[in-house]
């Protein structure tokens, strides 16, 4: 009886162009690599029908509403992800279907001053798997909110990156020692069957 009432979101982190292309300004080194397991990710949603949401990031051009620890190095070297950019973009290979959500956010959580909890609800969701970049940000502040919220949250670790292995495995600790669980792609596919 449990099972029927979890119902499934996916939700993918800045997997922007300013994020994940070599040389971009904010690039993750992590993140590219990231991309193939992502996509299967989202290929598992899609042939499911369930809801995916592309949470990015936008930021002002004169960077009146980014967090304050990067207001300074956004100002004074090349901004990112501003709107209307190609930098700003979500990655050619997941770019979203008709009918996949996209939920702006200005600060490291996909929840902070967001529709996202609101939208989560509207549909029923009760449990949300997070993939993307990067660790230790808006990976980690996502699913330390989405738990304060109530969700089920799964980790897909080899669906999100970091700067190094080390600190996505830090995190990866980090996170599971508050009771999320943190699988593969391929071990979260399983689950679901």
């Amino acid at each position: 009886m449990e099972k029927q009432n979890k119902k499934y979101a996916l939700i993918i982190i800045d997997m922007q162009n300013d994020f994940v292309l070599p040389g971009a300004p904010a690039c993750v080194t992590g993140a590219v690599a990231s991309i193939p397991k992502i996509r299967e990710a989202l290929g598992f949603f899609r042939n499911k029908t369930l809801p995916v949401f592309h949470v990015i990031r936008a930021y002002r051009a004169d960077g009146s509403d980014i967090e304050i620890t990067r207001f300074k190095g956004f100002t004074q070297e090349k901004p990112y992800c501003v709107p209307s950019t190609k930098g700003a973009e979500i990655v050619e290979e997941l770019k979203p279907l008709p009918g996949e959500y996209q939920v702006i956010k200005n600060r490291f959580s996909g929840f902070m001053q967001t529709e996202l909890d609101f939208m989560l609800r509207r549909l029923g969701i009760t449990h949300i798997a997070v993939c993307g970049t990067q660790y230790p940000n808006c990976i980690r502040t996502t699913i330390f909110d989405g738990i304060s919220y109530g969700y089920h949250v799964i980790l897909l670790t080899d669906a999100t990156s970091a700067q190094t292995p080390e600190i996505a495995e830090a995190n990866i600790r980090d996170i599971a020692n508050i009771g999320v669980e943190c699988l593969t792609v391929a071990e979260f596919k399983e689950k679901m069957k």
